[in-house]
């Protein structure tokens, strides 16, 4: 199952800009080539009469896409396009950083590994729960935010699970010296390599969230933040 959702704007004339936005979810049956997706497109330009006053197309990084943008450019004509298709092929912003915080994770990815497990670990059972939580209060630890597992896939759960993890590292030693099958403490190091991958990722998680949690993500709103993202990668 394959869906496009399409909005669109465009130019009245030379001088002033009119956004007109119109929305539209089309079914696309297998296979979702880039063919089939094409036609599907060109199809909806027709019968709304956008062929000749499209702007740009916005589009995530995969190899499909780039065939894709391709072959649309073949069937129509660029040239007659608002500023002749110079920004006719877009890519996705938060698409875009998924991939860069993705490349970056596959490189450290080892450094939480044993976070990971612990987390896993604690988490297995209600009983281990509860022990974690006897533990936390034993360390006079506030015990404010349950565990989190992330999913590999996905970098933003490892965020979220490291956030949470972190407010609990001194438990873990103890828990260690009391649980004789719990193997995968980290070490001093691991923990402070987790804590500076913790702080790289909040920018680009406050960052995703101002591409993704707003209506109007004008230059205004992200453009501040792209700069401290670009601070972040030179650091």
């Amino acid at each position: 199952m394959y869906y496009l959702s399409y909005a669109y704007f465009f130019l009245s004339n030379e001088t002033h800009f009119i956004f007109v936005f119109f929305t539209r979810f089309s079914y696309v049956p297998c296979p979702h080539t880039a063919e089939a997706i094409v036609e599907e497109l060109l199809k909806c330009f027709s019968e709304w009469n956008l062929n000749r006053k499209l702007s740009s197309i916005t589009v995530d990084n995969c190899s499909s896409n780039d065939a894709l943008i391709g072959i649309l450019k073949d069937r129509l004509d660029i040239r007659e396009l608002p500023l002749k298709g110079k920004f006719f092929d877009m890519r996705c912003c938060a698409h875009i950083l998924n991939l860069i915080v993705k490349d970056g994770l596959g490189i450290i990815e080892g450094s939480i590994e044993k976070i990971r497990d612990s987390v896993a670990y604690w988490r297995a059972t209600p009983k281990r729960e509860e022990t974690f939580k006897q533990a936390c209060d034993s360390l006079n630890v506030v015990y404010s935010k349950k565990l989190k597992l992330d999913c590999r896939t996905r970098w933003n759960s490892t965020y979220l699970m490291l956030e949470t993890t972190l407010l609990y590292r001194e438990v873990f030693p103890k828990l260690a010296k009391r649980e004789s099958n719990y193997k995968c403490l980290p070490s001093d190091e691991e923990w402070d390599k987790a804590r500076d991958i913790y702080e790289k990722l909040e920018t680009f998680f406050d960052v995703t969230k101002v591409f993704s949690g707003t209506k109007y993500p004008t230059a205004n709103v992200y453009f501040s933040k792209v700069f401290d993202i670009r601070l972040a990668l030179d650091d």
